[in-house]
């Protein structure tokens, strides 16, 4: 049976992290990375040796390193194996980079054999065959998975090898990739570090697209033509060196010219024209600063583009506003039309520095006819990822939104005319700020209402959003109080109920119910037909996007806050679940499976259900359906009993603590019963036993009736366990009598309908919250009035010199 793919991730990076020992990350995934490409290329070598563009030797495949666990040369056996195979396919100073016998890194004797085998073992667990979920991505998956952590481990200076996925997509989607380009498009990475965005940016494209990239470190050059291999692009030209000092796309004295231009150079770069000879006619439009290369790498790309070419680059903030030569550089530009956009991305998204960042899309077509900049602010939306932070889906997905559909929305995006960036007080800076406001409106106190009481209008009024929502709301919680005033009609603390009760907040909260019902029905054919060919990626866009169009119309609600809330359980819960079918068809997915339990490996999983106890117990993980589904559609009477079940033992032992707790106190009836300020039922039989013939008639009453409390707890508790266990058992026998339409209706429909129908009803839930605290802080803000502060002075003022007058104080 197929593992969930988090848990297989997961496994494979907790178990490659605790073999890592001191070595730094950004070193030890050159050995991870290099395991992973050589178990690739061997599964799909012995799944279709013809189809396979890389050979794969006797004597150089996975299999060979596997025979070598254990070996006292082990390290030395796998350089052997990898030379084998590089030597094959021409990847010579590619895949052989890492020394798998460095004894520095790796450790000496048997702490390198120890280390390779066990590496060996884990690798073996991967199987990358592909004999049925195909469509899913499980090698790019793992290898992304692999990469975001080794960037996180690496710190500041180290992780710019990677570029975040999501920021990847923003690029892919904004340049212009999508369903109408073609395979034979070119799309170039003038510093593709290990291709990661390349990669994403061509997958945008329905077939592909024709691949090319420049990168200057050795190692990470190497790791991107892994990566090209790794995700089918073979053919992909990357070549090695500076693309500043040493372009290697070149036609004589010019930089040949590409479709599709995506970039994520390293930031500010001081030595940017060390052994620079030849510009290329690169500075057309002024040279970059000495001291500064950021637009030495814009005007690169800018001169790399064909005459109807785009490109999208992420660059800091100073490209947008620093003057002197950069300022003249971007004046030119602007005056050309070639910058068609800028989007402010949050601070911290990025591996190499944690400064903030800006995608600025340059565009060559109708660049003459440009009369203007589109600008979108996006810098207050991601989410905290550990230390760093990072964009959720519903900020990728808004960005591109409005970026692609030009939609002006207020404090996050507009089309800036060039006549306003021209305008003697903006000269051309492009820095956002000036051009939009993303700051919430400031909360202002009312003199006049803390004066005379009474909540402002104004402040009313911004809420008009929730009073279009809910129609009576306003006129039922608020009733006027003199012209530009209201107060609340109700006590603050019946604010919340009052909205919760009102007839328009079960209209929306069904509204948003039945249309999440409907989505779910237009879709559940094609989720219900879910095989091996299925391509999830395709499958939740598809889902996802209609779901965002359904709810844009619906009054309150921000549909991309829906969209989240699906985005989020996809990648939390159903995209495993997919996988899980996928790989092992719907029946088999809904097996229980027994737990791992690899000591070697130090993994142990939480069971989802335990049949039997003590040594005897065997713990089953049920990872498509879990219990609980199994029991509420087919045991609910069962749970029920059981709930009362165990009421009545939590009531028996509520019954004994009480008459415990009222006895156990210093001459009670129960202290000598005691032992070290502990009693437990052995200590009252042992007291009741010593006193029984010749004690206090009271205190044997009292051990006799706490004796029985305690059993009738005990028993109660028995009832609990007796019935849990029966249920249990049978849970676990009714996974085995599930129909294959059995399993579709409790996955489709108790698992995945219910639980986005649930979330997308807790964001109604959550807006009405907001409404709910807003409205009992402007009730609670201007409740006391200027005259009821007087009144409570003279009134405290009153009380103290009646105080002071008792005291013969102030005579």
């Amino acid at each position: 049976m197929a593992l969930k793919k988090s848990d297989l991730y997961s496994s494979l990076w907790a178990s490659c992290d605790q073999l890592r020992g001191g070595m730094d990350a950004g070193q030890y995934k050159d050995y991870i990375l290099t395991l992973l490409f050589v178990k690739y290329v061997s599964d799909k070598a012995k799944t279709n040796r013809d189809a396979s563009l890389i050979e794969v030797p006797e004597g150089g495949s996975f299999d060979d390193m596997l025979a070598a666990k254990g070996d006292k040369e082990i390290g030395d056996r796998f350089n052997k194996i990898i030379a084998k195979l590089a030597e094959a396919n021409d990847l010579r100073n590619v895949i052989d980079q890492a020394d798998f016998n460095d004894e520095e890194k790796l450790g000496k004797g048997k702490e390198m054999q120890d280390r390779l085998s066990k590496l060996v073992t884990i690798f073996n667990d991967l199987d990358f065959r592909g004999s049925r979920a195909e469509g899913d991505d499980l090698l790019g998956d793992a290898y992304e998975y692999l990469m975001r952590h080794f960037a996180t481990e690496s710190g500041k200076s180290k992780g710019q090898f990677y570029t975040p996925a999501e920021v990847s997509r923003i690029l892919a989607k904004v340049v212009g990739i999508g369903p109408n380009t073609r395979q034979d498009q070119t799309v170039y990475d003038p510093a593709c570090g290990s291709g990661s965005l390349l990669l994403k940016a061509a997958a945008e494209a329905p077939r592909g697209m024709t691949i090319y990239g420049q990168e200057k470190d050795n190692a990470t050059w190497a790791l991107c033509k892994m990566n090209m291999i790794l995700h089918g692009n073979e053919i992909a030209e990357i070549e090695k060196g500076d693309t500043i000092t040493s372009p290697q796309f070149t036609k004589g004295d010019h930089l040949r010219t590409f479709d599709y231009i995506v970039m994520n150079p390293p930031f500010s770069v001081k030595s940017w024209n060390n052994g620079l000879e030849n510009d290329y006619g690169r500075f057309e439009y002024g040279r970059p600063p000495e001291k500064n290369g950021d637009y030495a790498f814009l005007l690169h790309a800018l001169t790399s583009l064909k005459s109807t070419g785009k490109a999208a680059i992420i660059l800091p903030h100073g490209v947008l506003f620093r003057g002197n030569a950069e300022a003249t550089i971007r004046t030119r530009l602007l005056k050309q039309g070639f910058i068609k956009g800028i989007i402010s991305l949050p601070a911290n998204l990025f591996y190499g520095t944690g400064i903030p960042a800006c995608v600025v899309i340059l565009d060559k077509e109708n660049a003459q006819a440009r009369t203007g900049v589109f600008m979108i602010d996006a810098s207050k939306g991601f989410m905290k990822d550990g230390n760093k932070n990072r964009l959720r889906s519903q900020d990728l997905h808004k960005v591109v939104d409005t970026f692609n559909k030009q939609i002006e929305i207020d404090r996050y995006s507009r089309m800036v005319p060039m006549s306003e960036i021209a305008d003697a007080k903006n000269d051309y800076n492009l820095n956002i700020p000036r051009y939009i406001d993303s700051s919430e409106p400031e909360d202002l106190q009312d003199l006049s209402a803390h004066l005379l009481g009474g909540i402002p209008d104004r402040d009313l009024d911004a809420l008009q959003n929730y009073w279009d929502a809910f129609p009576q709301l306003r006129s039922q919680i608020l009733a006027p109080n003199r012209p530009g005033y209201s107060d609340l009609a109700i006590d603050v603390s019946a604010v919340q109920q009052a909205i919760f009760d009102a007839p328009g907040f079960h209209k929306l909260r069904d509204e948003a119910t039945g249309i999440v019902e409907d989505w779910f029905a237009s879709h559940c054919d094609a989720l219900a037909g879910i095989t091996a060919d299925t391509k999830p990626n395709e499958l939740i866009a598809t889902i996802g996007d209609d779901l965002l169009a359904r709810f844009k119309p619906m009054p309150l609600l921000d549909e991309y806050d829906v969209y989240e809330q699906l985005m989020t359980y996809w990648h939390d819960t159903m995209h495993d679940d997919v996988y899980l079918i996928m790989a092992d068809g719907w029946l088999n997915a809904a097996k229980p499976r027994k737990t791992i339990e690899d000591k070697e490996r130090k993994l142990s999983e939480t069971p989802d259900l335990v049949v039997g106890s003590g040594r005897s117990a065997t713990k089953y993980k049920m990872d498509l359906i879990p219990p609980a589904l199994i029991v509420a559609r087919y045991f609910a009477n069962e749970q029920t009993a059981i709930d009362e079940l165990t009421a009545a033992a939590e009531e028996a032992t509520r019954a004994a603590e009480e008459y415990v707790e009222e006895h156990v106190v210093e001459d009670g009836l129960l202290a000598d019963a005691m032992d070290d300020d502990k009693i437990s039922k052995a200590l009252v039989v042992a007291r009741l036993k010593a006193i029984k013939t010749g004690g206090d008639p009271d205190e044997i009453k009292a051990l006799q009736h706490t004796t029985k409390l305690y059993n009738a707890e005990a028993a109660a508790k028995k009832a609990v366990k007796d019935a849990q266990s029966e249920l249990d058992l049978a849970t676990l026998k009714k996974y085995g009598e599930l129909t294959e339409e059995d399993v579709k209706t409790l996955v489709l429909d108790d698992k995945w309908l219910a639980t986005v129908a649930h979330r997308v009803a807790g964001e109604v839930e959550a807006l009405t919250l907001d409404l709910v605290a807003r409205i009992q802080q402007l009730g609670v803000r201007y409740a006391a009035t200027a005259r009821d502060l007087d009144s409570e002075l003279d009134r405290l003022e009153a009380k103290v010199a009646d105080h002071l007058a008792a005291m013969g104080v102030g005579e």
